[in-house]
């Protein structure tokens, strides 16, 4: 009776640990570097970096304008473009963040 007990215990553990694991959450922040250049940088709240993440580039009539992946250093940088657009940051379902060019300075 005891080992089942010990077992049901370690299990409750595991599925506590699991749940506890992915409670990051994305973090994505993009400004203005060196002249027309806008530099994202992505990675987790748990100070994880997000190195070949997708983070796209997008105009309002949904045109991707810049398909991009952060680089092994967790940026990507690209020419800002002429037209609104937004950069959206996704590391799968549940974990996107998106980015007004309004909030890029």
């Amino acid at each position: 009776m005891k080992t089942h007990r010990l077992f049901a215990l370690a299990g409750l553990f595991a599925l506590c640990a699991a749940g506890a694991a992915e409670a990051h959450y994305p973090i994505c922040e993009c400004r203005m570097a060196e002249g027309d250049t806008v530099q994202c940088t992505g990675g987790f709240s748990d100070g994880s970096k997000a190195p070949g993440v997708v983070l796209d580039v997008i105009a309002y009539d949904e045109q991707v304008l810049v398909k991009g992946k952060l680089g092994p250093d967790s940026t990507l940088s690209f020419q800002r473009p002429a037209q609104d657009f937004y950069v959206l940051f996704d590391a799968g379902p549940g974990h996107t963040v998106e980015i007004e060019h309004t909030a890029i300075k």
